[in-house]
């Protein structure tokens, strides 16, 4: 039995042959030769049976012979080349005609080879062979050829399907950007708004600018999600500007001291001294950086932890940094290096290998349950822009440390863009009243344009769609419609375009009349674009969320419209806090001396401190600067750093 299977097998291997010769001895010599080579033999004795015999299952090859009766061989062959089902069938004749001309009729009609007999076995075996060898490497040809023509179809299929999914993404991109931009737009508008207020009290107006710049990182995180696409495409570009960084982190700080008090956590920024106040880079780009290790740190740091940012001046990072003076007045490519370390719960080592890839989050974030897995990955890209590089270590359970550096080049105060704390309050006099046309579909968005506009002395009028926007512009005349570009009814753009054209009509009898200003309000990222928008017909564009300084400058330029602006006090946060590296005494030097202190004193001080109340703070500690000065000039250095929250842990201490 394993024999037999092992000969049909091999016979599978070699091939199937049809021999036709109506001499029996002939097919029994043929057959019992090609058998023992390993071949599957058929065969028969007339041209009719041949014909059967190929069409119900097609061999490999024929042996045909050419003199039979009825049939001869040569027609055999015309009916087998004339048949779809047979005509690839090799055909090799085999006959006692040795006549030049019967060998050229025999390829004539199709035949692939030809041997006279008297034959020798060897000489068949291999014609044969070499017949099946070259009909086995077409096959193979054949169906490699199949099989890339499937491979073109499925690659075309994937490539088609790719694209659609990338417009589909681009198309939820736009949408989304849309739908998060207009209600931060209101947000961030009625903050402004708020802020006019002349009954606010300094703390209110400051809570409102804390609201106001807290939405505006979001925004800017909005952004970058939104442009994940663009970063994957490799599109996103380095866009350097030159900044106060002392600012910048006083702002951060400020920024993030709120969430760690609320978890009773330690955060302490600590720069050397010979890192500079102004320095060139993407300021964009470093404080998402920044905020998204900050904001990791203080999400996974447990109640009562501690949180350090620190910043120093390195050169180029393959030198040893020991035997580097960094000056940024050098020739040399000089580095900001920052180091976001906390006391957290730690990530596992498994984890570390994948923690910048796209939409991967860690164990302890998938507990968490929160954000999207998109932070680090966009840190990442953005570090590397920035000429810089990103590792992360970490002990599971006991904290880690995040260290990354970014090129700078140097920057000057003056080359500084310093905003002007100043807030337009009216118009001056001797001007027009201006009219101004608020088109958006979204409520919120119109009411915030008109409680901007109106109490400056603008007579403002709303519409609803893009068909209200025309009938209101033909017959109220505005000077300069706001209008929003996506809405149902009539477009924005659509709008702006039958304005142009009605234009155009009424020029030729009213050449003298003035032109309209269009400035379209956009909430998309991708779906319009600055061409498109001014093609349309518009003037300009202004992104949502919109600034109202924004606003007011748009309008300045294009009507020439002059205000009556009201000084701002400085903001809190504005301060330059000179940061250098300090030494903070640990708690086991004040908590001895604390415990010294009259309980309802650490209790005042502890309030004091708990309201954010530093002038009370100082005049607490200032009472026993005479009696006990070496804690009094400790808690002095705490408050001189800013120190409110470790003054807060200290006091609570010694009170539980």
């Amino acid at each position: 039995m394993a024999e037999d299977q092992i000969g049909d097998r091999m016979e599978d291997r070699k091939g199937n042959i049809l021999i036709v010769d109506d001499t029996p001895e002939n097919l029994q010599v043929l057959s019992a030769t090609l058998s023992d080579r390993g071949y599957k033999i058929r065969g028969v004795i007339n041209g009719k049976m041949a014909l059967r015999a190929a069409r119900s299952a097609a061999p490999n090859l024929i042996l045909l012979d050419i003199r039979m009766p009825d049939m001869d061989g040569y027609e055999v062959c015309k009916q087998l080349k004339s048949d779809s089902q047979t005509s690839e069938i090799p055909v090799i004749f085999i006959s006692a005609l040795d006549e030049v001309l019967d060998k050229v009729k025999a390829f004539q009609i199709g035949g692939v080879d030809y041997i006279t007999k008297p034959f020798q076995v060897e000489e068949v075996l291999a014609r044969v062979e070499h017949q099946i060898t070259i009909q086995r490497l077409q096959k193979q040809l054949l169906d490699r050829n199949i099989q890339l023509q499937q491979e073109i179809v499925e690659r075309k299929k994937a490539e088609e399907a790719a694209a659609a999914a990338s417009l589909a993404k681009s198309q939820f991109v736009a949408n989304m950007s849309h739908e998060l931009r207009t209600p931060l737009n209101a947000i961030l508008g009625f903050t402004q708004v708020m802020s006019r207020d002349s009954l606010l009290t300094s703390e209110q107006i400051e809570n409102l600018r804390i609201i106001n710049r807290s939405g505006e990182h979001l925004l800017e995180l909005i952004n970058d999600v939104l442009d994940l696409s663009k970063i994957e495409a490799g599109i996103i570009a380095l866009d350097e500007s030159s900044f106060d960084l002392y600012q910048l982190l006083d702002t951060l700080e400020e920024m993030f001291q709120i969430k760690a008090e609320d978890k009773r956590l330690q955060l302490s920024f600590a720069v050397e001294s010979n890192v500079p106040q102004y320095i060139k880079t993407d300021e964009k780009k470093l404080r998402v950086c920044l905020i998204n290790l900050l904001g990791n740190a203080i999400k996974f740091t447990n109640n009562g932890g501690s949180i350090w940012l620190r910043a120093r001046l390195e050169n180029q990072p393959q030198q040893a940094r020991a035997e580097i003076i960094p000056d940024l007045n050098s020739p040399e490519e000089s580095y900001l290096a920052f180091e976001v370390e906390d006391t957290g719960v730690g990530i596992a080592a498994a984890d570390i290998g994948t923690l910048f890839d796209a939409f991967v989050q860690t164990e302890a974030g998938k507990k968490s349950a929160d954000g999207t897995g998109l932070g680090l990955t966009i840190t990442k890209k953005y570090v590397e822009i920035a000429g810089g590089d990103i590792q992360c270590s970490s002990i599971l359970g006991a904290g880690t440390i995040f260290k990354f550096n970014i090129k700078i080049a140097p920057a000057n105060s003056s080359e500084v863009t310093v905003t002007r704390l100043q807030r337009a309050i009216g118009l001056e006099p001797n001007q027009p009243i201006y009219r101004i046309l608020a088109v958006d579909d979204n409520q919120e968005n119109r009411l915030l344009l008109i409680k901007i506009l109106q109490p400056i002395g603008f007579e403002v009028k709303e519409a609803e769609n893009g068909l209200q926007a025309v009938e209101i512009w033909d017959n109220w005349q505005p000077h300069l419609i706001w209008l929003d570009t996506r809405m149902p009814v009539m477009n924005g753009l659509e709008a702006v375009r039958q304005i142009r054209s009605k234009e155009q009509e009424r020029q030729q009898n009213q050449p003298a009349r003035p032109r309209c200003i269009i400035i379209a309000l956009t909430a998309s990222t991708f779906e319009e674009n600055r061409g498109e928008i001014i093609a349309a017909g518009c003037d300009d564009f202004v992104r949502k969320p919109f600034q109202e300084q924004i606003i007011f400058e748009k309008m300045a330029n294009y009507l020439g419209v002059r205000y009556i602006y009201q000084e701002l006090p400085a903001l809190v946060a504005a301060r330059n806090r000179g940061y250098a590296v300090t030494t903070e005494q640990p708690d086991s030097f004040f908590l001895p001396l604390l415990a010294e202190m009259p309980h309802n004193w650490v209790e005042e001080l502890y309030q004091a401190a708990n309201d954010v109340n530093e002038e009370l703070t100082f005049k607490i500690v200032d009472r026993i600067s005479a009696s006990h000065p070496i804690l009094a000039e400790g808690l002095k250095g705490l408050l001189e750093n800013y120190r409110l929250d470790r003054i807060v842990h200290l006091t609570q201490t010694i009170l539980e």
